[in-house]
């Protein structure tokens, strides 16, 4: 019997969706060894209140750590806390987001405890006494399969790999001590900026719909907007060349050296396909390229293909998804 644990990652007191697919993965390994599923969770007093939620998904227990210097994510705390309780509890494998938290976090966590580290996983499993996962290496074009044989084994999952199941667990509240105190931490972040504002964040949502240098301007990106507004569900993204150019914030930048994105469905528009950015979006679930030129890169990891003028696709394509969303 082995028991797992997973970080529950928040955003101004919230889980994120992150939170739940590290919970999903979690329970399906402790599934499988007959283990618990303990979800921790840090935040400012009344994080607690997420405890709940993180039950529906499959936590036994809940190990909240709450503290004012918990509001905003406070790094030397934080990893202090999580690798004492990861430690004390005597865990096989400890999953973390590969977030932009998760990506600070996970590597502190893994220098205290002086366990292996493997980020950016796509796919989890125990055999016998190793912990095997799967990630994207050589700029996305493999998967490489990777044995953890540390005791614990850290884990950073990618977001939009594991989808949250529900799997209702008794989520048993456990009331964790900081070690120290965080308030007197040498890192403070005082201000978190989110690039997106109040739109959907790349790394959570469903669908993509993403532009490139084939709009020929800034002027033209209404259309990839639109689109991404007719599915109501979809988050705009972009290849490097335009935030390069500033037509689209880098927040907004899909590749090696932007956003890793996995969604149900990435639509490509006027994007050739350069392997930087085929790096950051070829594991989604399906891809749907629109492009003029038939011998675009992109055509060769998509899942449909459209041959022809984005200006005259696009619209259409927008039109046509209005009207199977009104048709319910």
């Amino acid at each position: 019997m082995a028991n797992i644990f997973a970080f529950a990652e928040t955003r101004n007191g919230e889980l994120r969706k992150i939170a739940l697919e590290a919970v999903t993965a979690a329970r399906s390994l402790a599934d499988v060894t007959g283990g618990n599923v303990d979800a921790f969770i840090a935040g400012a007093p009344g994080i607690s209140g997420s405890a709940a939620q993180l039950a529906k998904y499959g936590a036994d227990t809940v190990i909240v750590a709450e503290h004012p210097a918990f509001e905003k994510y406070n790094p030397e705390a934080v990893a202090a806390i999580v690798a004492d309780r990861i430690r004390a509890g005597g865990y096989r494998v400890a999953i973390f987001p590969t977030s932009a938290l998760g990506s600070d976090l996970a590597p502190r966590v893994a220098a205290k405890l002086g366990a292996g580290l493997v980020t950016d996983v796509t796919d989890i499993k125990l055999e016998a006494d190793a912990v095997i996962v799967k990630h994207p290496v050589n700029i996305g074009k493999v998967l490489s399969t990777v044995r953890i044989s540390s005791n614990p084994a850290l884990v950073a999952i990618r977001a939009n790999m594991f989808t949250p199941v529900e799997k209702p667990r008794a989520g048993a509240v456990q009331i964790a001590q900081p070690v120290g105190d965080p308030s007197a931490s040498r890192v403070v972040v005082k201000e978190v900026k989110m690039g997106g504002g109040t739109k959907l964040d790349l790394g959570e949502a469903p669908v993509i719909v993403s532009g490139g240098r084939g709009l020929k301007g800034p002027e033209n990106f209404h259309l990839v907007e639109e689109l991404a507004a007719a599915f109501g569900n979809a988050a705009v993204g972009a290849t490097r060349v335009v935030t390069d150019e500033g037509w689209r914030p880098h927040s907004d930048q899909i590749g090696q050296t932007g956003r890793l994105v996995s969604p149900q469905l990435y639509v490509a528009v006027g994007i050739s396909g350069a392997i930087q950015h085929l790096a950051g979006m070829r594991t989604s679930k399906t891809i749907v390229a629109i492009n003029k030129d038939k011998e675009a890169p992109i055509f060769k990891i998509a899942d449909y293909g459209i041959v022809g003028d984005l200006f005259e696709i696009v619209p259409a394509l927008t039109a046509a998804v209005k009207e199977a969303k009104a048709r319910g």
